[in-house]
């Protein structure tokens, strides 16, 4: 487990280095998924640094509720600030959360137009 998590820490570092030294305006930490998927997906995941880092991954996301105790403890540190601006706030997190919806839609239906396509072809 420990090498799974030194693992997703490496990639990361990767991620933030590279976004850095290039000046990508891309989030390092992204970067370093991309990496990290490539990665596994040519090696399976089993083999060298990346040995156990799917396992590792699993028992993070087993508890990801706790990764938003710091946000929520912030909301209420600062509700006082929040409170005025809470129907804007509101407004922009429903928008946000169409908008992402119907891209999301739109692309899985382009993507399973390009995925029926080619199984017929096939």
């Amino acid at each position: 487990m420990l090498r799974g998590i030194a693992a997703l820490l490496l990639f990361q570092l990767i991620g933030e280095s590279i976004a850095f030294l290039a000046s990508i305006p891309v989030p390092g930490p992204v970067i370093g998924m991309v990496l990290l998927f490539v990665a596994l997906r040519t090696t399976g995941g089993e083999q060298g640094v990346l040995r156990g880092t799917p396992e590792s991954a699993d028992v993070l996301l087993e508890h990801l509720g706790i990764f938003f105790v710091p946000a929520g403890v912030g909301v209420t540190a600062l509700w006082t600030v929040l409170r005025g601006d809470i129907l804007p706030i509101a407004v922009i997190l429903m928008l946000s959360t169409l908008l992402t919806l119907m891209v999301t839609v739109w692309v899985f239906l382009i993507s399973l137009r390009f995925l029926v396509k080619g199984d017929r072809s096939a």
